[in-house]
């Protein structure tokens, strides 16, 4: 079954309907933002985010497995020492050649539950079906040298009851697929794959893909799976994958391949999820042009609602999660560290190393995120990105977090810190409007927070709790007060106190010249405090609902903004304290 994803957008927000009954409804209210796509600056200078931007994503409870009624359940037992033994079969739809089992359900059409147990290093099975049926892997153990070890040809809904230790591998080359048949993965199926149950199963590819679905795949609750492809994604699902439960464990050396990839939506509303890449990029004949890894890849829709995803890649021109449309973080714990190099020979094959990087735009609410790039943005979007809520973690060499349109902070608590380049960089108009943003710049013409001056838009600080070292972006508009010191020191525990809110910043080993503070009422700033309780945030930079003793009172005086930007330092239109 094709499944085609339309998306209607409604004055309420945006919907997306699939024929499996999946459904997405997005709470988009109208944003009076300029600068998104283009725009006069000033139209928007009081403009800020007017509500939150959700995506829910509802599943279907007929992937429920308890749902299901099986009329019949076959035995397979795969042997070592002969051929594989089938009880149950009463319609002898099993078809047994040593270890070679094929099963054709087509004639009987019925909901079939089939319990796998035994060993073979010389075996498959394959199923023909035009109805549900189930997998219970209880204790097997399947090595086909010459293509998947499971391969579904059925399209409906197959679920895999995960009990006890079981094993799947593929071979290196698969010279055995009947000519109008895929076989994409050392577990493939047609249909849907719905895991499930409380054992472990692992998946070693060596040929292609370790886990795909040419529908989805959905992980409830339970199993553990540990799963490796040398040469493919370890796991795909064209139409969506969904993590809802379980752990888990994935590893992806082949060039340009992906962690977890969907044609469509990645949906994490729980379990636990681990990703290391370590392939790097390669010209993909087929679309005539450079790919690269990455952990997580979504083309339409990327949703973290739940859980926690662990992910590292160190592949050159890779990418932590990626994706063509939106972004939307909503819940649950990320970690992404990038260490891969950047790629180009020229613009048309460049490809850089990037933390999280989605083409659409990025809707941070919830949740906890921690992206490190070393080499490239750790948080980057094509089209605007709005913090509302949830703690922020960005860390890079180029700018932690950059927007190609409008950037808006109005909760949550944000920290980005470049050691080359601007901490958050807005190429449309960027509003910090409330939360609490800890932003570090490198120095030189690279500040703590920068927007698209030159493009005719503006930084707009009207609200939130501000720590900047490396001062404000040229022109900034401070409709709420912002103060300066003109200096600060490294590795040193700062306290800044706005009313009865005491915060605590550990400043890095590096930065540019200044400190910029504000909040809803003139900031009081400590330097060289010790730090007491509370808890710790931005990968231990911070500290928050914590007590701050000792140290040395910060003079402050009042800051008008400008550091970098058209004027330039100690250029006309350049502002405040110099470098």
């Amino acid at each position: 079954m094709k499944r085609t994803i339309s998306i209607s957008i409604l004055l309420t927000g945006l919907a997306l309907a699939g024929c499996n009954k999946d459904e997405i409804i997005s709470n988009d209210p109208w944003n009076p933002h300029s600068g998104e796509n283009g725009g006069n600056a000033e139209a928007s200078a009081t403009s800020g985010v007017t509500g939150s931007t959700t995506l829910e994503v509802a599943q279907d409870e007929e992937d429920l497995i308890a749902g299901t009624t099986f009329v019949r359940t076959i035995s397979i037992t795969f042997s070592e020492n002969g051929d594989a033994k089938v009880e149950g079969d009463e319609n002898g739809i099993v078809t047994v050649n040593g270890n070679q089992v094929t099963v054709d359900n087509t004639p009987t059409n019925e909901k079939v539950k089939y319990i796998l147990s035994g060993t073979t290093s010389n075996g498959f099975l394959k199923i023909y079906s035009n109805n549900k049926q189930a997998l219970v892997l209880d204790g097997v153990s399947i090595t086909n040298p010459t293509g998947a070890a499971i391969n579904n040809q059925g399209k409906k809904r197959c679920f895999v009851v995960v009990n006890g230790q079981n094993y799947l591998a593929d071979g290196a080359a698969y010279t055995a697929t009947p000519d109008g048949e895929d076989e994409k993965a050392a577990f493939f199926s047609e249909g849907q794959l719905i895991f499930s149950g409380e054992g472990e199963l692992e998946v070693n590819a060596t040929g292609k893909a370790g886990i795909t679905s040419d529908d989805y795949l959905n992980f409830l609750d339970g199993p553990t799976l540990n799963v490796s492809s040398t040469a493919g994604h370890t796991l795909r699902g064209k139409d969506a994958v969904y993590v809802n439960g379980g752990i888990l464990n994935l590893k992806a050396s082949a060039h340009m391949k992906k962690g977890i990839t969907s044609d469509s939506l990645v949906v994490f509303n729980g379990g636990i999820t681990n990703i290391a890449v370590s392939g790097g990029l390669a010209y993909d004949e087929d679309d005539e042009e450079y790919k690269s890894s990455a952990g997580v890849k979504a083309d339409q829709f990327f949703v973290m609602n739940d859980g926690t995803l662990t992910i590292t890649n160190s592949g050159q021109g890779g990418k932590g999660i990626s994706g063509d449309g939106p972004a939307y973080f909503q819940g649950g714990t990320v970690d992404v560290t990038v260490t891969g190099t950047n790629y180009g020979k020229n613009s048309n094959d460049s490809k850089s190393a990037k933390g999280i990087k989605f083409d659409g735009d990025i809707y941070i609410s919830g949740g906890s995120i921690s992206s490190k790039a070393s080499n490239h943005e750790g948080i980057e979007a094509k089209g605007k990105i709005e913090i509302t809520g949830g703690s922020v973690y960005a860390q890079s060499k180029d700018d932690a977090i950059n927007s190609a349109g409008m950037l808006a902070i109005t909760g949550g608590e944000v920290c980005a810190y470049s050691t080359g380049n601007d901490g958050i960089d807005a190429n449309g108009n960027c509003f910090l409007e409330g939360g609490m943003v800890y932003a570090i710049g490198s120095g030189g013409a690279e500040v703590a927070v920068d927007a698209n001056t030159e493009g005719g838009y503006k930084l707009y600080v009207n609200g939130g709790t501000l720590f900047a070292i490396g001062g404000l972006e040229n022109g900034a508009s401070l409709s709420q007060n912002c103060y300066q010191a003109s200096s600060w020191s490294r590795n040193t525990w700062y306290s800044l106190t706005v009313g009865d809110q005491v915060y605590a910043f550990k400043t890095p080993s590096s930065g540019g010249t200044g400190l910029v503070v504000s909040g809803s009422s003139q900031p009081a700033v400590k330097s060289g405090v010790s730090v007491n309780g509370g808890t710790q945030i931005f990968n231990g930079m911070g500290v928050v609902d914590g007590s701050a003793s000792g140290g040395s009172d910060v003079s402050l005086s009042a800051y008008s903004g400008g550091n970098g930007g058209p004027g330039g330092p100690g250029n006309p239109g350049g502002g405040g304290f110099g470098r």
